[in-house]
């Protein structure tokens, strides 16, 4: 039986500019370590593994709630042609709930983050999408 969502992973080039992204929505940075020989290669299915994995959580929150990033040393991470098209197969978005969306919006525009669109209502919540890291999308969500 499943219990809920642990976790999404992001192949990122910039880890820092990544963990400041991930910071302005809360995240904090757990642990850092390099990954890499037979058992990760095996379990990853990527021949020759060597990456940087940074997991960062949301503290104070339950259930867990992590955004884990991957900087690639070996081999070269493959570039998504249209990471921020919601039309591709595949990873769409990953959304996270917020308490307040107009103090969140203001803090994040004054922060710098790029904004896709304006806010919605749709289905009992308040929904924007952000643009993040690698131009991964990500949204908030407020419940009514």
């Amino acid at each position: 039986m499943m219990k809920h969502f642990d976790h999404v992973t992001i192949v990122v080039r910039d880890v820092e500019a990544a963990k400041r992204f991930f910071g302005l929505l809360g995240f904090k940075e757990e642990k850092s370590v390099v990954i890499a020989g037979p058992q990760f290669s095996t379990y990853m299915g990527v021949d020759g593994i060597e990456a940087e994995h940074v997991t960062l959580a949301l503290a104070n929150v339950s259930p867990r709630t992590e955004v884990q990033l991957l900087k690639y040393r070996h081999p070269n991470p493959l570039p998504d042609p249209a990471p921020g098209n919601l039309t591709k197969l595949g990873f769409n978005h990953v959304c996270f709930a917020v308490d307040d969306m107009e103090a969140e919006v203001a803090r994040l525009k004054a922060e710098g983050v790029q904004f896709r669109n304006e806010v919605m209502h749709f289905h009992n919540r308040k929904l924007v999408f952000l643009s993040g890291p690698e131009g991964v999308t990500v949204e908030l969500a407020q419940w009514d």
